[in-house]
């Protein structure tokens, strides 16, 4: 089933060594609480082989999937939202609370996870100075993830049932990479393009339900690609 192929994924990425001189990643798949958050995460919602559009975020936050393993949560939300209980420090996300918004206006979690699957480009999270850091945001660390990158994108766009339709959480430079990675590798037939919900929360929270409301036109036009 969909669950397990997601859980293999994850628990299987190697953890990467030599990295780009001031970056240190965020790797969570080790941690024995994120683990077992995540199986009864996918196990709750990807016990089946329905299709699925995947949305591609950037690579984790440390407050967010970079605790819970599970793109676009914070274990508040996780406990909350999710009705999965656990001992992670109750870590708060922007994103993540924009998101929960957007699925509860979707219908809820069942419904929503029923239909779309959250990734990143870059399955770990990145630190520069103690801060989030972008796998784009400079030139050496692209380059460094690059391949890695591809392969991971590949192995989730073959994910049982998973859709040739695809989103970009993020106008910019995710969009861009995603764009470049598609002219090479040919895996998407069309990609959906979602504000990111930090610009959402930090920039527009005035029209945050204006955005909510575009989030739910654009995902509901997704399911029928």
């Amino acid at each position: 089933m969909l669950f397990e192929e997601i859980l293999d994924f994850y628990f299987s990425l190697p953890k990467p060594t030599n990295l780009p001189e001031g970056i240190e990643i965020i790797y969570p798949f080790d941690n024995e609480e994120t683990r077992r958050v995540m199986r009864l995460f996918y196990r709750k919602y990807y016990s089946d082989t329905n299709p699925r559009n995947i949305l591609f975020g950037i690579n984790p936050g440390r407050n967010g999937a970079g605790m819970t393993g599970v793109g676009f949560t914070d274990p508040v939300l996780m406990e909350k939202v999710c009705k999965i209980p656990n001992s992670l420090e109750k870590t708060k996300e922007l994103s993540a609370a924009f998101i929960c918004e957007v699925v509860d206006a979707y219908g809820g979690p069942r419904k929503f996870y029923g239909d779309f699957l959250f990734a990143t480009v870059l399955p770990f999270g990145l630190l520069k100075n103690g801060r989030n850091y972008n796998y784009y945001d400079d030139a050496k660390t692209l380059e460094y993830f690059k391949p890695f990158i591809y392969g991971s994108v590949q192995k989730q766009m073959s994910f049982s049932g998973i859709k040739r339709s695809v989103a970009s959480v993020g106008q910019g430079k995710n969009l861009a990479f995603l764009e470049k990675l598609n002219r090479e590798l040919h895996l998407f037939d069309s990609i959906e393009v979602l504000p990111h919900p930090r610009w959402v929360m930090q920039y527009r929270r005035k029209e945050k339900q204006r955005y909510i409301e575009l989030y739910i036109e654009k995902l509901s036009k997704l399911t029928f690609r």
